[in-house]
């Protein structure tokens, strides 16, 4: 169902038993890694116990959506099997569901994905835009119904085109298997991927430019703590990249971002609420 409020067209989503409103005003996605060794947060929440708590929290501050991931994707990661993949998420996963949250699985494994559907969650994110396998996971998302945030990457930090070029014809591919295996295209959310594939040249240009990708859908940004705030703000710690994450947030907003993955919800929530009031008049 898609409908115009004051200029901005607003996009009600279907997730399961729950719906998501893109549009109104922007969704705070809260990251919840039950990872050791996560680049930010690694080891705080890959207990139950921790990230029940840190899951009640995010709810307090106002989360819309939460995001678990089992398995740590920063740079120079260690792969680790679909089963232990499997075995950390799935219990987070059925508690944060009994709370009521609607949650994304941070997952480009198809047997994980499924595992975390029977689990009751919501949503698929996936740092290879339905491009990992051969087809596998868009049969898991077509059999779920369940909609899908495709984020863009890639090998190396090379490019021999204009990026958001590169980008663009990415997501098509996405869009392609999506459409082999019946699924529309209203139910992808396009991430750029800030950090993957790319330096912090390559991260400021594509953030400077997210317009352009809005052409092709809506989207998620995802900047939250990354390197490149470090090194702008004089190679503070991730946990002091805060102000540099809203100012992503802001930015993004402005572009036409209508998700954002943050580690930190309060703030980027806070930050939202005024730029959303001024944006999306």
């Amino acid at each position: 169902m898609v409908y115009k409020k004051n200029r901005r067209e607003v996009q009600v989503l279907k997730c399961r038993d729950k719906e998501i409103e893109l549009g109104k005003k922007t969704l705070i996605m809260g990251i919840l890694n039950v990872t050791p060794d996560s680049f930010s947060d690694g080891g705080q929440h890959n207990t139950l116990e921790k990230a029940v708590e840190h899951a009640k929290k995010m709810i307090d501050e106002g989360v819309d959506i939460i995001d678990i991931g089992g398995e740590s994707t920063r740079p120079g990661y260690v792969e680790i099997s679909a089963e232990e993949e499997i075995d950390r998420v799935v219990p987070v996963i059925k508690k944060v569901v009994e709370l009521g949250a609607i949650v994304s699985i941070d997952t480009y494994k198809h047997r994980v994905a499924k595992a975390a559907f029977e689990a009751g969650a919501h949503i698929l994110n996936d740092i290879w835009g339905l491009q990992y396998d051969s087809g596998e996971m868009a049969e898991v998302v077509k059999k779920y119904d369940v909609p899908v945030i495709a984020m863009h990457n890639q090998n190396g930090k090379e490019y021999r085109e204009d990026i958001i070029t590169t980008m663009k014809k990415f997501f098509e591919k996405t869009y392609k298997i999506a459409e082999n295996y019946g699924i529309s295209k209203e139910r992808i959310i396009l991430d750029p991927g800030i950090g993957f594939g790319k330096g912090i040249d390559e991260n400021l240009e594509v953030l400077s430019r997210l317009q352009e990708l809005r052409d092709l859908g809506r989207l998620l940004l995802g900047a939250s703590r990354k390197r490149f705030i470090g090194t702008i703000l004089g190679e503070v710690a991730p946990e002091e990249r805060v102000e540099g994450t809203v100012a992503t947030t802001v930015i993004g907003i402005e572009k036409g971002v209508d998700i954002v993955r943050v580690h930190d919800v309060l703030s980027n929530k806070r930050a939202a609420m005024v730029a959303d009031r001024i944006i999306r008049r």
